[in-house]
């Protein structure tokens, strides 16, 4: 199993809206890095929902229930199906990340403009318990 970190305006997409959708397709992404990524995700990885720009936290836990396929939006790209598991008890912010010495190399961190990122389990299970 991969874990993995998506990141979305909420004003554009929010978690509330993957929970009353019960899935949707994760579109739209036009990086070559963050394609890349998506092209690993398989059936079961579990992935972090991410509200960037406003809240700038993460606020549930998704899994991939779709491998890649043609993006609806541009069939040149690619998306999977995502679909939610729960949400956090506490949502973990950016601020909270970024003080973390743990979390000091994860993509959000390093490279935040990637949409898409992966997570080792270890840095997964460490955001999980600071939502607690």
């Amino acid at each position: 199993m991969n874990y993995w970190l998506v990141k979305q305006e909420p004003t554009a997409y929010s978690w509330d809206d993957l929970v009353k959708d019960g899935a949707t397709d994760w579109t739209g992404v036009r990086n070559f890095k963050a394609r890349n990524h998506l092209s690993e995700m398989k059936k079961g990885d579990k992935v972090f929902f991410y509200h960037s720009v406003v809240g700038k936290e993460v606020v549930g836990i998704a899994q991939v229930s779709r491998e890649a396929f043609p993006d609806p939006t541009d069939e040149k790209w690619i998306a999977v199906e995502i679909k939610p598991v729960k949400a956090l008890k506490k949502p973990v912010g950016l601020d909270q990340i970024k003080a973390n010495k743990a979390l000091a190399n994860i993509y959000l961190v390093r490279q935040p403009r990637f949409s898409v990122m992966p997570l080792t389990k270890d840095e997964f299970d460490e955001i999980l318990s600071m939502s607690r």
